[in-house]
């Protein structure tokens, strides 16, 4: 079992991961590739046979993925596959031609900007770039003064003559750095962290849990390594040993992938083709989402909070009406709560023609107390215990009724819970919030045979591609809004945080999650503006909102109400303020959002994306790029002050117009009005008068501001199609044409007059 403290309080849920077996005192185990000789070699690699040091034998596949990407493939059998892959395939790998050369005990795989380096008497791997400068490489295993191994070797370790893991280890130069596992709230750095890949119920955005775990990471070194399996794969990121990554692979076989840069941006484009691509929201998901809150809500307040929010001028699109839309203790059966919203489609009706979209939260757990359960129950639709009764467990931690768990592996309950979905879409709703899906037991039985442990990862996944398909398929568009995810993911967008505390320390994690998952191919993330948890303080309230309205998404949603009306005058008007800044800003983020789309960089992304050569940029984890062209520095603690790195450039303070050079760390006092915020000196802008909604149809009547009155050029990039805006220096002038659809009414210095231009001339 794991150590514990003695008297330190800590969480126990259904759905704990397993432990791994404890080898007995004196028992070796260790079952380590020593040597190898050559099998074949083809257009895709080679296949070796190795020894281990217990006198077996494995089998080894070294091969091109895709260009500058090489796979590693250790198992008993060649045709081994990972237990997971019964319910769905997590990696595709491309069909590329790799590069084979054998110079007697060594033998090179080449994928264009990565190289495996195979020495096979006795076994070493290497992974080179084209300068043939070491990316990676393994470790033989380290031992202590005793003799005794404290590190695992390329090879698998038994127990009880069982496998119990396979695992890879590679040395880690003193300066190395990492990141990346999806949603970590822990520092972004993950060098000494143990990094585990099991999506938790986590209690809050504030430990080392995470809702939406991915088994990748990316190097300061230029490359990035990516496992492909649903098991709980463990990565000892230098913890155990200051000079060893570990990873340990509870599954059928050891496959991963090295992803070559240099830059994090080409590891994610990479990882993104063997994955997927990240799926787009729709454009009206970019405005602002307001939330019902955790408490009994009814059609007449959604109405009421409708008309309040345009009668107030409140930038909005989307109302959210969370849990209390179906019957309390019925949760989730799917089914409108009758008395408090007696019609549902006059109602749904009546927003639209406000221009607001509806999101319904939603489940994949369903109430022993729901009528739906003995239906669900009886026909098999919800995962088993091994005796083949249903799994009714405590996935609500005590504080609502068990519930049975829809077993997504099984194609009749994909097809109920569809039918239960179906005609929520055909009377107008918009989208699901897919919640939770962090609680399959270890131990549960799903139809396919997968166990639990097999299956709790990928359970996510198989929850969101059903939600997503049928709203494709109704709505004609696949966006879910996910608190939980796994590898590949990025084809469900959105996803958020999960219930984060009310309090400054818990902001600053949240940030740091959200850096996180982006860094892990993830572009569209978003978090409750004002904390779910608790009652934010009125001046809390408003640093959150100014968070969230710069960030990918943003949605108003907690315990309490996170409606602005609902706090002091002052706090409100600031709130308010915020959103209207990203209103105005929308074709900047909107674009933005699309080249995210395309390439798998973050909307919302850590400094080191775009300055990867800056040790600094590495390490500055409470700031961040929205975008190439604003800096954004939320304010996490109540002081008014904190420290901001700008990297190299120059950089003009969005409220002020001072401009600062990069490549240092600068002093800021933010009011409570401004949330610290930069913009690249000669940031071509676009943006737009003040507005209420985002909409669905291009944008009209832009402004194009010149951030320095200097050369530029950017793209626009909408549902009509993409616009080319160039800014020339001639003399005193500046002059902007576009190229494209984009209807532009002006174009404008951010400051007036200054940086010796007089004036901008807006060319048709």
């Amino acid at each position: 079992m794991p150590y514990r403290p003695p008297l330190v309080p800590f969480e126990t849920f259904v759905a704990d991961p397993p432990d791994l077996p404890v080898r007995a005192p004196g028992e070796q185990g260790l079952s380590a590739v020593t040597r190898a000789e050559l099998v074949t070699t083809d257009a895709s690699g080679v296949s070796v046979k190795a020894t281990t040091s217990d006198g077996g034998t494995l089998a080894i596949q070294i091969g091109a993925a895709g260009e500058g990407i090489l796979r590693v493939r250790l198992s008993e059998a060649p045709d081994a596959r990972g237990r997971s892959a019964r319910a769905l395939a997590l990696v595709r790998p491309e069909t590329h031609p790799a590069t084979v050369t054998v110079a007697g005990p060594v033998v090179r795989v080449s994928a264009g900007a990565v190289t495996a380096e195979l020495t096979l008497d006795p076994w070493h791997l290497r992974f080179v770039d084209p300068a043939g400068r070491v990316l990676l490489e393994e470790s033989p295993g380290e031992r202590d003064i005793s003799g005794r191994m404290r590190t695992l070797p390329f090879g698998r370790s038994l127990v009880d003559g069982t496998v119990a893991a396979y695992h890879e280890s590679f040395t880690a130069p003193a300066d190395e750095r990492f990141v990346g596992f999806g949603e970590k709230f822990t520092p972004l750095d993950k060098r000494g962290q143990r990094a585990l890949m099991w999506n938790f119920d986590a209690f809050g955005t504030e430990s080392d849990r995470s809702h939406k775990t991915v088994p990748l990471y990316l190097s300061s070194r230029g490359y990035g390594v990516l496992v492909d399996s649903g098991m709980p794969v463990e990565f000892d990121m230098c913890q155990s040993t200051h000079s060893c990554v570990q990873i340990l692979v509870p599954d059928d076989v050891l496959d991963y992938y090295v992803i070559a840069g240099p830059a994090p941006a080409d590891v994610l484009d990479r990882y993104n083709r063997i994955t997927c691509r990240p799926l787009l929201p729709p454009k009206w998901a970019f405005g602002a989402w307001m939330s019902s809150g955790f408490y009994v809500d009814t059609q007449e307040k959604v109405l009421d909070r409708a008309r309040r929010l345009r009668e107030r001028g409140i930038p909005s699109d989307v109302l959210h009406l969370d849990c209390y839309w179906q019957v309390a203790g019925h949760w989730s059966d799917l089914r409108w709560d009758a008395d408090n919203f007696p019609d549902p489609a006059g109602m749904l009706r009546a927003l639209a023609e406000q221009g607001f979209k509806v999101c319904l939260w939603t489940n994949p757990y369903i109430s022993h107390g729901s009528p739906a359960f003995a239906e669900a129950s009886e026909a098999g639709y919800f995962l088993r215990r091994a005796d083949g009764s249903t799994y009714v467990a405590d996935v609500w931690h005590g504080s609502h009724p068990a519930s049975g768990i829809v077993d997504f592996t099984n194609p009749a309950a994909v097809a109920w819970f569809v039918r239960l979905l179906r005609p929520l879409l055909e009377q107008g709703v918009a989208a699901f919030k897919t919640d939770f899906a962090e609680g399959v037991p270890a131990d549960a039985v799903a139809h396919n045979g997968m166990t639990g442990t097999e299956l709790h990862n990928v359970y996510a996944l198989l929850f969101n591609d059903t939600v997503s398909a049928v709203t494709r398929e109704v709505a004609g568009h696949g966006l879910v809004w996910a608190r939980s995810s796994y590898l590949g993911g990025q084809r469900h967008s959105a996803q958020w945080g999960g219930d984060v505390a009310s309090t400054y320390p818990a902001m600053g994690s949240t940030l740091r999650g959200g850096l996180s998952h982006g860094l892990s191919g993830v572009p569209f993330w978003s978090h409750d503006a004002g904390g779910f948890h608790g009652t934010p303080t009125p001046d809390l309230y408003v640093r959150w909102a100014q968070f969230a309205a710069l960030s990918p998404l943003v949605r108003f949603h907690g315990t309490t109400s996170r409606l602005p009306w609902d706090f002091p005058a002052d706090a409100e008007r600031l709130a308010v303020e915020a959103l209207r800044l990203r209103y105005r800003l929308m074709p900047y983020i909107y674009s933005c959002a699309v080249e995210s789309s395309r390439t798998g960089v973050p909307l919302m992304r850590a400094l080191l994306v775009d300055h990867p050569d800056d040790p600094a940029a590495w390490g500055a984890e409470l700031e961040y790029l929205l975008g190439p062209d604003l800096l954004v520095a939320p304010m996490h603690d109540p002081s008014g002050e904190r420290d901001v790195y700008l990297p190299a450039g120059r950089w003009v303070d969005h409220w002020t117009g001072e401009t600062h050079e990069g490549g240092r760390y600068l002093r800021v006092s933010a009011p409570l009005e401004r949330i610290p915020l930069f913009v690249r000196h000669g940031a071509l802008i676009p943006v737009l008068s003040d507005q209420d909604t985002v909409g669905e149809g291009p944008f009209d009547g832009v402004t194009v501001v010149s951030w320095g009155g200097t050369d530029a050029r950017t793209v626009v990039r909408d549902v009509d199609g993409d616009t080319e805006l160039v800014a020339v220096r001639e003399g005193d002038t500046l002059r902007v044409t576009r190229e494209g659809p984009l209807r532009v009414r002006d174009a404008t210095l951010a400051f007036g007059r200054g940086q010796g231009v007089p004036h901008v001339v807006l060319t048709p």
